[in-house]
């Protein structure tokens, strides 16, 4: 299965490429670099490229005499074939007995090691006994092709068999050449059953794989500050560790033990100084999690990794309200752990691809369970991919609305894999379900008290924060390219001018605002200044309860700043403004921008000011 010529060119055309970065002796980094966007996955979506670390140890001799073959561990996806392939041909000669230790499984992965195994005959796999299971499940599968695709497609070489695996059922320690000694530590989560992790001992290099990564693209071997790079490693965390917190603590825990200088992750430089604060921040991030009373389980089984992605935006849009979300892979949890989150949850959403026309069994064991235990009061939803029919999602359907239970939004069907608008959708249904449970609560306890004032709404000094005032705006923004273009917009009262040199303020937007996702470091926004006694209009259009993937400017006449800002045409005054800082603020985040340009519309005109009763809400 050798690469092809026009994969190398396609590769090279798309800006990708691999560095070799030496480590230590007998030990170097191998970092596939893409300058734009990979995928168009939930994580992906700050849009600063990507890196994907491999480590490759040369082949050497033991203290003992014994002789080591070359050890590649985490080789990247089938993304970075042709110029992975071209790197590691020039270091490892085809007739090596080649180990390559597998971090984690999925298609992508899969089809990447079908190629190492073409080309080195000798190959061997070291997987966790999870990872073998689906190594077995997944090495023959192809990814199904679109529809009508299939005639402009060369044929493809025949899948090589199945390399030898040696399986690491718990913790072991391996000596390679040049002293080198390594443990493999699995590491399963709900979203990578087969997670490894690789611990060297001599240099404390802990090669993290998903844990702590960040995707930009970066060539140095490790980050200039821990600052530099917080912002993705946090974004990466919110995207797919967050629904996870659980598990993600109890990793954190083992891997305070060992002693750690650095950490590789799988994606991103390295952090050489500060990884201790990042392992603190892990647990700081998920404590909000943790603490939440309300919870939502969130079942599914992924195929292809179609059904995972819309799970991983269902997730991020719950966990932005402050719900904690319980992930269970059901082809991986146990039946008593997946009752007990039935149980305890307070809304269910179960997803599932479509495999020859059926859901898997381990879906369709699930909603058996969930038809005899669950909840009739509890809201549910559906979700999953599929490719040209979709039963599995039709059967989870009709089982659930049949069996009484009330669903939280119109089940989600997407054919093949979500786009990014599809999926800010997506994301934007789970912060709808977040807050209609916040909702719910609120009422609950409003019962409970008896109909009277909350204790915070008679607090003097929640009352006097209620008197400072703000200027009534409305923030805009737009961002992507023409055909993959997001947009978001929201009513903002909470704005302050912050610096005169350069000119910039500040803007405090809640986490569970849609607008949010499109408000990080480098991002663009226009801030529309209304006018006294014309705010009418501009608070109806963008006060009003948006569906999720709404258009939040249909039916507006919009002009445009310099950068490609939506303006409202009827506001006071405008500005252009660029996000160079985040500060998380309890509920919210404090977004500090840059002033790049802007206007005044109405010279004559005053600000339109919001005047407010209590500081409890806006």
């Amino acid at each position: 299965m050798a690469v092809l010529a026009s994969e190398a060119s396609d590769a090279a055309a798309l800006g990708r490429r691999v560095v070799v970065l030496p480590i230590e002796p007998g030990l170097i980094c191998l970092r596939c670099l893409s300058p734009n966007r990979l995928r168009f996955e939930l994580e992906y979506g700050l849009e600063r490229g990507t890196s994907a670390n491999s480590f490759l140890f040369s082949e050497g001799v033991t203290p003992a005499g014994q002789a080591v073959p070359p050890v590649l561990l985490f080789p990247p996806g089938e993304s970075f074939a042709a110029p992975f392939l071209d790197q590691l041909k020039a270091l490892v000669p085809a007739t090596a007995a080649l180990k390559v230790v597998v971090g984690h499984v999925n298609p992508n992965r899969v089809a990447m090691l079908r190629q190492l195994a073409s080309h080195w005959p000798a190959l061997m796999l070291v997987a966790s006994n999870t990872g073998a299971k689906l190594l077995g499940e997944l090495w023959s599968q192809r990814k199904p092709a679109p529809p009508g695709s299939e005639a402009n497609e060369a044929p493809t070489p025949p899948v090589p068999a199945l390399p030898p695996l040696d399986v690491v059922k718990q913790e072991v320690s391996r000596q390679l050449g040049d002293g080198h000694r390594i443990t493999l530590l699995p590491t399963p989560t709900p979203r990578w059953p087969g997670g490894l992790m690789a611990f060297e001992e001599s240099t404390g290099l802990l090669m993290s794989g998903k844990f702590f990564s960040a995707h930009l693209c970066s060539e140095a071997f490790a980050e200039a500050n821990r600052s530099s790079t917080e912002e993705d490693r946090r974004y990466f965390y919110d995207c797919l560790m967050a629904p996870m917190a659980r598990q993600v603590e109890t990793v954190v825990e083992r891997l305070e033990e060992l002693d750690i200088r650095t950490i590789a992750p799988g994606h991103g430089p390295a952090i050489a100084d500060s990884w201790r604060s990042l392992l603190n921040d892990y647990r700081r991030w998920g404590e909000g999690q943790q603490r939440s009373k309300l919870s939502v389980a969130l079942l599914f089984a992924s195929a292809y990794g179609n059904t995972a992605a819309i799970a991983d935006g269902l997730a991020q849009g719950v966990s932005r309200t402050g719900v904690r979300v319980e992930s269970i892979n059901c082809e991986f949890s146990g039946a008593e752990q997946l009752l007990t989150a039935i149980r305890s949850c307070d809304a269910i959403l179960i997803g599932s691809p479509t495999l020859g026309g059926h859901a898997p069994t381990p879906i369709v064991s699930a909603l058996g369970t969930l038809l005899a235990e669950g909840d009739r009061s509890k809201p549910v939803g559906v979700f999953g991919s599929f490719g040209w029919s979709g039963e599995a999602l039709d059967l989870l359907e009709s089982k659930l609305r049949d069996g009484g239970f009330r669903f939280a939004f119109e089940p989600i069907k997407v054919k093949f894999s979500p786009d990014a608008t599809t999926l800010k959708t997506i994301e934007e249904t789970g912060t709808s379900l977040g807050r209609s449970l916040l909702a719910d609560q609120r009422k609950q306890q409003r019962r409970s008290a008896g109909g009277g004032l909350s204790e915070s709404r008679s607090n003097p000094a929640i009352q006097a924060l209620g008197r400072v005032l703000g200027s009534l705006c409305v923030l805009t923004t737009c961002k992507g390219e023409p055909e993959s273009r997001l947009s978001g917009a929201m009513v903002a009262s909470w704005v302050s001018q912050a610096s005169f040199a350069p000119p910039g303020l500040t803007v405090a937007v809640a986490k569970d605002r849609a607008v949010e996702a499109l408000l990080h470091i480098g991002d663009g926004f226009a801030l529309n200044v209304l006018a006294a006694g014309r705010e009418t209009g501009a608070m109806k259009q963008f006060l009003q309860p948006f569906a999720p993937g709404a258009d939040r400017f249909a039916g507006l006449e919009l002009e445009s700043t310099p950068g490609g800002q939506p303006i409202l045409s009827e506001g006071l005054a405008w500005l252009e403004c660029t996000v160079k800082q985040r500060m998380e603020c309890g509920d919210h985040w404090l977004i500090y921008a840059q002033v790049d340009a802007g206007g005044v519309l109405d010279a004559s005109g005053a600000t339109a000011v919001h005047q407010r009763r209590s500081g409890a809400n806006y």
